[in-house]
Order: structure tokens, then C-alpha cells, then sequence
């Protein structure tokens, strides 16, 4: 497995839209290339800076062939949409990941 993560700082004053619009748009668009089984969409609560604040998008897909594919096929395309719609108001910064193994809690 492999984890396709996206952290994007953005301004505080677009917040609630940037929100809406992954949830809504940016997401399902990247879920319907078909290379991903998931998406967990989270809010980052530490190393806040003063004026923004940050998500981390991490997709999970079965192997390095499918982030490949959708790098080479379909990344462009959806980011520049992200950059359209909020231009100067984010950034953003992206990381690639092997699973080597998940634990579970016995406790929960």
C-alpha cells in the first residue's frame, strides 16, 4: 500500500470555502481517477501558524503503478484547478509513503 499525502497551508479567510470545496469537488474528482480506495481528510491542531491553517488530504492506493498513473495522468489537471480557484490563498506540499505495516489497539 502506498499513502499519497497532501498538506496544504491556507488562509484563514478562506477557510470554510477551501473546506467545502475539498469535501465537495477536490476529493471526489481525485477518488474518481479510480487509483485510490480512500481518502482521510484531516485538520492538522498542531504547528499552527499565525493567519492560516492546514489540512492533510492522505490518499491510499494499492501500489506505487497506480500514483504513478495518476501523477502522470491526472495530477496536473486537479491541481491546477486548486491553484484557479485559490490562487495565492494556499500552498501546498506533497509526500509519498510505503505501508510497512498497521497495528491495531487489543482495547478498542
Amino acid at each position: 500500500m502506498i499513502i499519497y499525502s497532501v498538506t496544504i497551508s491556507v488562509d484563514e479567510t478562506v477557510e470554510e470555502e477551501f473546506v467545502s470545496w475539498m469535501r465537495k469537488i477536490h476529493i471526489p474528482d481525485v477518488m474518481n481517477t479510480g487509483r485510490f480506495i480512500s481518502c482521510r481528510f484531516s485538520k492538522l491542531i498542531s504547528h499552527k501558524e499565525e493567519g492560516s491553517v492546514s489540512y492533510s488530504a492522505q490518499y491510499t492506493c494499492h501500489s506505487a503503478y497506480d500514483l504513478n498513473d495518476y501523477k502522470m495522468n491526472y495530477a496536473k489537471e486537479l491541481q491546477k484547478k486548486s491553484l484557479e480557484k485559490f490562487a495565492d490563498s494556499m500552498h501546498a506540499f506533497r509526500s509519498e509513503l510505503e505501508v510497512i505495516e498497521d497495528y491495531y489497539s487489543v482495547l478498542s
